[in-house]
């Protein structure tokens, strides 16, 4: 039990130093500055002209990355992996480590994903991704109502006007697409509609009301199920904040009956001192 001790004193010491501001903000500039990098590396002329010293810097960033996962899972433990975005950074790291040579030669671009790792540093970041993930499942029964929409739009549109427009609504894949531009509304008026409308002047009957249901209506809905969990994220930040505080108040309060006993303690006995 003693033995282990030192240990487990080290690896909270560890722990306190990667979760630390200072520490936290060195690795988030480091990932900003190997963005920065990475982006040069497109310029044919500053590499021709710096190529040495990028490649050297991109190798320490690389090495620093590794040290600091090394260090936090020392630092964690087997409760490293308990963390999701320990994960995301993990493989992150690893793809960067994967030699970037012949056949994998392609596998140089994906060392742009580090920048993600911004998403695990800065906890607003981690709010906003945290919340997306919650609402999947809603954005799923979504999804499959604007499917279910475009679908049935489609079958119609290919047989009003797949004759007269084959190559917008010959077929079921292309009315799709093409409903799918006019619901963007890139160009649905005068580069779709009104050509419709001059073979088939009703045509407007059938492109306003899916645009109201599918641009207004339903991707509103996405809309609102992203607030709702911003909201809800935003709220749960706050309860948990709120109970780390009411935790700490609660320390500090016993912290200080502690003192008092102690004081009271300590009169006592300089009081028996002096009678005595």
């Amino acid at each position: 039990m003693t033995s282990d001790y030192p240990s487990h004193w080290l690896r909270r010491k560890l722990a306190d130093f990667v979760c630390s501001t200072v520490f936290q903000r060195t690795i988030t500039a480091i990932i900003v500055v190997n963005a920065v990098t990475l982006g040069l590396e497109t310029s044919a002329t500053v590499m021709a002209e710096y190529g040495p010293i990028l490649t050297v810097l991109d190798r320490i960033i690389i090495g620093i990355f590794v040290v600091e996962v090394a260090l936090r899972l020392i630092a964690f433990g087997p409760g490293f992996f308990r963390n999701g975005w320990n994960w995301f950074d993990f493989i992150i790291v690893g793809i960067s480590l994967i030699p970037a040579a012949g056949n994998l030669s392609v596998l140089r671009a994906l060392r742009i994903l580090r920048v993600l790792r911004l998403i695990s540093i800065v906890p607003q970041m981690r709010t906003v991704v945290t919340a997306l993930l919650q609402v999947i499942p809603g954005m799923g029964t979504v999804a499959l109502l604007l499917l279910l929409i475009f679908y049935i739009s489609a079958v119609m549109a290919t047989k009003l006007f797949g004759e007269a427009f084959p190559a917008w609504f010959g077929t079921i894949g292309e009315s799709m697409y093409s409903l799918f531009q006019v619901m963007t509304l890139e160009s649905w008026s005068m580069g779709i509609v009104r050509p419709v409308m001059e073979a088939h002047p009703a045509a407007w009957m059938f492109f306003l009301p899916f645009i109201l249901v599918t641009t207004f209506a339903v991707l509103n809905l996405f809309v609102a199920i992203v607030v709702d969990a911003m909201q809800s994220a935003h709220k749960v930040e706050a309860a948990e904040a709120e109970a780390e505080a009411h935790a700490e108040r609660i320390a500090i309060g016993e912290e200080i009956r502690e003192l008092r006993r102690e004081i009271v303690k300590l009169r006592v006995e300089m009081a028996e001192k002096q009678g005595g």
